[in-house]
């Protein structure tokens, strides 16, 4: 199936809209600034902010989730879990994420 070149600008094919957490970029301003405002930006900021590595429950409190509610929780984990397979954040083997310049 060919892509037209309105969905090449867009950078999705005719079947939907594009990826919303695009590829972090090396110049670390301007890819901040094109990371969607979509909850992306609000997550990073926690994660960034805090001391070490977060759990995704922390980060749901500090979003005001209801944490005690497992299905509340699992679309921010597909969130991190998103970023993190991006090159914004860094899911450790217990879990946790950190930005990537905490180790």
């Amino acid at each position: 199936m060919a892509i037209g070149v309105r969905e090449a600008q867009l950078g999705c094919d005719a079947g939907g809209p594009a990826d919303p957490a695009p590829q972090r970029e090396s110049r670390r301003g301007r890819a901040a600034r094109r990371l969607p405002a979509t909850g992306y930006r609000r997550i990073l900021a926690i994660v960034r902010a805090a001391d070490g590595a977060v759990q995704v429950r922390a980060v749901g409190e500090e979003l005001g989730l209801q944490v005690t509610v497992r299905d509340k929780l699992e679309p921010l984990r597909a969130k991190m879990t998103k970023l993190a397979d991006r090159g914004w954040l860094r899911k450790r083997g217990d879990g946790r994420f950190t930005t990537r310049s905490q180790q």
